[in-house]
C-alpha cells in the first residue's frame, strides 16, 4: 500500500522539487496549487486532510505554500494572514484530528535581523513586517493545534524554477551587464531541491515513527559562520555561470538604503541548523554546491 503525502504549493519552488524527490519506496507525493486548494477556506482545508487519497488516509502533510510578497503583503495584510497564519491553524486542527503529523515551512522574516551570527531556533521573534507576522502567526497556529509537528525556517530560497534572485541575476545580467545589488544584508541561500530532500526526511520520520518529537528547525544551505550578502551571491552566480557559458555582469554593492522597499528586510538572516542536524542527522551541503546544481539545469554543466 503506498503512503501518500499531501504537499501544498505544487506550483512554487518547493512543490515542484518536493515532486521531483526520490521518496522512499512505497511513498507518494499529492501535490495541489492554488486551483485545487483554496487556502484562504479553511473549510476546504479541512475536507481536503480528512478526505485523504484513493481512500487512504494521508501519511503526513508539508505545508510549503504561503504568501511570499513581502512589500505587497504591507497593504494586503488580510490575504497575507489568512493565508500564512489561518491556513496552518487549519492544517493544525485537521491533522490533530486525522491523527497524522505537520510539517510547517516558515521563514527567517520571524526575526528582526539585528544580531551578529547565526539565529538559533529559540531566539525571540520580533518581526519586521506583515509577512513576518503572519508566518509567526502560522508557527503559534501549528504548536498550539495539538497535532504532532516540524516548524522548518529557512531563507533566501532559490532553484531552477519560478522566479527567485538566481533567475532574476541571470536575466537581467544578460541584458545590462552591470547590476546594483545589496550588500548589508547578510543570509545563506538555499537550494529549493535540498529544501525538499529535509522535509521529505522529516515526514517520513514522523510518519514512521510516533514517538519522534514535535519542534521548531532551522534548514538553509551552509554558508559559513557569517554567511555572505546579496552582492556576494550575485557575484559567486555570475562566476559559476561565466564557467558554464552563461550570462557574466558585474556586481557594485550598494546599501539597503539605497533600494528602499516598502517592506523592511532583516539585516541578518543566517539560521544556525544545528538542532536538524541532532534531531534527523540532516546536514546542510555549502550553498555554493547547491548553485552550482541549479545553474547546471539553467544552462548546463561546467565547460
Amino acid at each position: 500500500m503506498m503512503r501518500s503525502v499531501l504537499v501544498t504549493g505544487a506550483n512554487g519552488q518547493l512543490g515542484i522539487e518536493l515532486a521531483r524527490a526520490s521518496w522512499p519506496e512505497g511513498w507518494q507525493v499529492v501535490a495541489l496549487g492554488r486551483d485545487a486548494l483554496d487556502l484562504s477556506d479553511p473549510a476546504a482545508i479541512s475536507g481536503i486532510v480528512s478526505a485523504g487519497h484513493e481512500g487512504q488516509p494521508f501519511a503526513a502533510v508539508i505545508n510549503g505554500a504561503a504568501y511570499t510578497a513581502v512589500d505587497k503583503a504591507e497593504d494586503d495584510q488580510v490575504i497575507a494572514w489568512s493565508v500564512n497564519a489561518l491556513a496552518p491553524a487549519a492544517f493544525g486542527q485537521a491533522c490533530a484530528r486525522a491523527g497524522i503529523p505537520l510539517v510547517q515551512v516558515s521563514t527567517d522574516y520571524i526575526f528582526p535581523g539585528d544580531r551578529h551570527g547565526a539565529w538559533e531556533v529559540d531566539d525571540a521573534p520580533s518581526p519586521l513586517g506583515v509577512y513576518g507576522a503572519s508566518k509567526l502567526g502560522g508557527e503559534l497556529a501549528v504548536r498550539t493545534s495539538g497535532a504532532r509537528h516540524a516548524i522548518v525556517r529557512t531563507a533566501w530560497v532559490v532553484s531552477a524554477h519560478g522566479a527567485n534572485f538566481v533567475k532574476t541575476m541571470l536575466r537581467i545580467g544578460a541584458d545590462r551587464g552591470h547590476l546594483r545589488v545589496v550588500n548589508d544584508q547578510r543570509g545563506s541561500p538555499t537550494g529549493a531541491a535540498d529544501l525538499a530532500r529535509a522535509l521529505m526526511t522529516i515526514a517520513v520520520r514522523l510518519a514512521g515513527d510516533e514517538d519522534m518529537p514535535s519542534g521548531t528547525y532551522h534548514f538553509s544551505n551552509a554558508g559559513g559562520a557569517n554567511g555572505i550578502s546579496w552582492a556576494e551571491f550575485a557575484t559567486e552566480i555570475f562566476h559559476q555561470s561565466g564557467e558554464r557559458g552563461g550570462p557574466t555582469a558585474s556586481v557594485e554593492s550598494i546599501a539597503t538604503a539605497d533600494y528602499p522597499t516598502p517592506a523592511r528586510r532583516p539585516a541578518n538572516s543566517l539560521l544556525d541548523t544545528g538542532a536538524i542536524t541532532a534531531a534527523y542527522g540532516i546536514a546542510p551541503r555549502p550553498w555554493q554546491a547547491a548553485l552550482g546544481d541549479i545553474l547546471d539545469e539553467l544552462i548546463g554543466v561546467r565547460q
